[in-house]
């Protein structure tokens, strides 16, 4: 293999060993805080139960003190009916002796109930003290795995950073700084071509790029622009999946509401991807750098389907497989995502494979797709 092969390999390896390990750093701090935030809801309901059991404790006093007020209450009536001259002043303290003995009452009845409560509130004390201890155990025993695992991962991290730096010093510059960009935007700037496929985006690659690069050369995918390497180790297990496909690619459907070409030059951009939806009396383009899949301008709506709205945009274009929802594609924003740039390379290959097979061409395509006695249907 290659030294810049092996290189980039290891420098991939590395940037994945790093990002799992910064996301490891990153999330251990999270588990404990999660368990620190159930920590302090525990401490919460702890302090609310204590605080029941006080609340409860201060009503008792005050019924008690309350019971003990009406008593001398009730001794003084008494003592004052031995003196009365009348029936009425008799009449009189008798009944504010009753209106005392039914206040006693109703205060003994609240003393009963907050004893009746005092058991539950007790046991929702108790349960919560050992709630919170068992937690503050757990927490600590977190806290000192967490920094264990923090301090092992610093320890890779270092590491990894060290190999990373010793293996981007041995890459190429130009080669480096394009492994660098496609990684950027795809995650991943290396791939493995094998069974004439780019093991990265799927996509078939043409058989002389592929002969070249299992004769070592360094070549990128044309679709995903991924740099790609072979492994002979792979090899035997891939030929039979290199056996011929017989199956024709399916043909665009003419009436479909939604088209897609490919234009090898257009205008200043070169390569692109050109994206059409009719819509009522109405339609509507969209052009995406072919590498990228990066939008160019704005989305241009003109009246009537888009085989008479943008004819100057059909001429040697290739009519493409791809469709999507409205709510998708106005989702992706400035940029097709990956899996949509990768469906529309990989059938463009496929087209070119046709082609290549005589099976039709691949130029013109868009007098096929779109016939001149139903422009519309689209």
């Amino acid at each position: 293999m290659l030294p810049d092969v092996q290189n980039l390999m290891d420098l991939q390896q590395a940037d994945r060993e790093i990002l799992r390990l910064k996301d490891e750093i990153a999330a251990l701090p999270k588990r404990v805080a999660a368990i620190e935030e159930k920590l302090a809801e525990t401490k919460a309901i702890l302090e609310n139960a204590k605080t029941a059991v006080k609340a409860d404790e201060a009503a008792r006093r005050k019924y008690e003190t309350a019971i003990t007020d009406l008593q001398q209450k009730i001794s003084k009536y008494r003592d004052q009916s031995l003196d009365v001259k009348t029936n009425e002043q008799y009449k009189a303290l008798l009944h504010e002796i009753q209106f005392a003995e039914q206040e006693i009452r109703g205060n003994e009845d609240k003393i009963l109930e907050l004893m009746v409560n005092a058991e539950t509130r007790e046991k929702a004390v108790k349960a919560a003290e050992a709630e919170l201890k068992e937690e503050m155990a757990e927490i600590e025993k977190e806290k000192a795995e967490a920094r264990e695992r923090t301090a092992e991962d610093e320890k890779q991290l270092a590491e990894w950073n060290a190999k990373r730096d010793k293996a981007r010093a041995a890459v190429d510059a130009d080669l480096l700084r394009h492994y660098d960009r496609v990684s950027k935007f795809r995650g991943t700037g290396l791939a493995e071509a094998r069974a004439q496929k780019c093991m990265g985006c799927q996509v078939m690659l043409r058989p002389q790029t592929y002969n070249e690069i299992r004769s070592g050369n360094i070549l990128m995918c044309e679709s995903c622009q991924r740099v790609l390497y072979f492994d002979p180790a792979h090899e035997a297990a891939a030929e039979p999946s290199t056996a011929p496909h017989h199956r024709r690619r399916a043909r665009p459907k003419s009436d479909a509401p939604q088209a897609w070409f490919y234009r090898s030059e257009y205008g200043e951009h070169g390569e692109v991807f050109l994206g059409f939806v009719n819509d009522s009396d109405t339609s509507s383009r969209r052009v995406y750098d072919f590498n990228t899949g990066r939008q160019i301008g704005d989305i241009l709506v003109r009246e009537g389907k888009y085989a008479l709205a943008f004819p100057e945009d059909l001429t040697d274009a290739i009519r493409l497989n791809g469709s999507w929802e409205a709510d998708e594609m106005e989702e992706w924003g400035a940029e097709m995502p990956t899996p949509a740039l990768d469906v529309l390379h990989a059938d463009l290959q496929a087209a070119r494979s046709d082609a290549a097979k005589g099976r039709g061409s691949v130029k013109h395509e868009s007098a096929e797709t779109v016939p001149s006695e139903h422009p519309a249907a689209s």
